[in-house]
């Protein structure tokens, strides 16, 4: 998104700590700015690692409450040092060095889970490693959550299906990320571990839609496009309801004109 998309309202959700150049201050910087509701604090190499973590997420969660925080161990002592009534574990899936299927998918049974990486389909299966019946009764993990960036990194090429990448032949990239995030869902869904609740329930729709799909400072030409309307101005009024301008300057100038009062 950018300044462009003034009628676009998306919640920071979720932030990641760069796994390739970890940061912990810089990171603590973006989520006080961000405030999002599941952070990835980082990938615990040590015991040490992972006591910093833990203490960086007891700190927090003062603050912060009904946050997830998740770290990702990457050595067995790691687990020792992190709690799990605050902490999420980071299950890595992805391109890291150290893979969670390294120190074991047993080790993380009895936790809460975040799958880092890997296209849902290796998603689904480490789903199945960590939940499945066990032969020696263990309890299973719970997944809570599951991000991969690949839709984003293929944009400008390919977009993601249960069959494989596929030419994104004239899409844009907006349009190829969205047809893969579409592919995902669908999947997911088919397989049953799709939430029962989306974020668009928890913060509403992040596009505001006049009454009318017209500009009212174009003499009601209409509103052609999903990218047209996500960089409309939307006022709404007791008079008119909701409706659309092109311009923030000529919105300012109607509301003046009219006598509109804003609701």
């Amino acid at each position: 998104m950018t300044e462009e998309h003034t009628n676009v309202d998306i919640p920071e959700g979720f932030i990641d700590n760069d796994y390739e150049n970890p940061d912990l201050d810089r990171f603590l910087q973006e989520f006080q700015e961000r405030e999002p509701q599941v952070a990835v604090i980082g990938d615990a190499y040590t015991r040490e690692e992972a006591e910093k973590y833990q203490e960086t997420i007891d700190d927090l969660a003062e603050e912060y409450p009904y946050r997830r925080f998740v770290v990702a161990p990457k050595c067995g002592e790691a687990f020792e040092a992190l709690n799990p009534d605050t902490t999420t574990l980071g299950y890595a899936n992805g391109k890291s060095e150290v893979q969670a299927e390294d120190l074991g998918p047993v080790k993380f049974r009895g936790w809460d889970v975040h799958i880092l990486g890997g296209n849902p389909r290796d998603a689904y299966d480490a789903i199945q490693d960590l939940t499945q019946p066990t032969l020696d009764d263990r309890e299973p993990a719970n997944v809570v959550g599951y991000d991969w960036n690949g839709p984003l990194r293929m944009a400008y090429w390919e977009y993601w299906t249960p069959d494989g990448w596929k030419d994104n032949a004239e899409m844009t990239p907006r349009e190829t990320a969205r047809r893969s995030y579409e592919e995902i869902k669908d999947f997911l869904k088919e397989k049953g571990v799709w939430p029962e609740i989306e974020p668009v329930e928890l913060y509403g729709e992040p596009v505001e839609e006049p009454d009318e799909f017209i500009w009212m400072d174009r003499g009601g030409d209409p509103i052609s496009t999903q990218e047209e309307l996500e960089e409309a101005y939307i006022g709404e009024y007791e008079e008119r309801g909701k409706v659309a301008f092109q311009s923030e300057v000529e919105k300012k100038f109607t509301e003046y004109r009219e006598g509109w009062r804003p609701v």
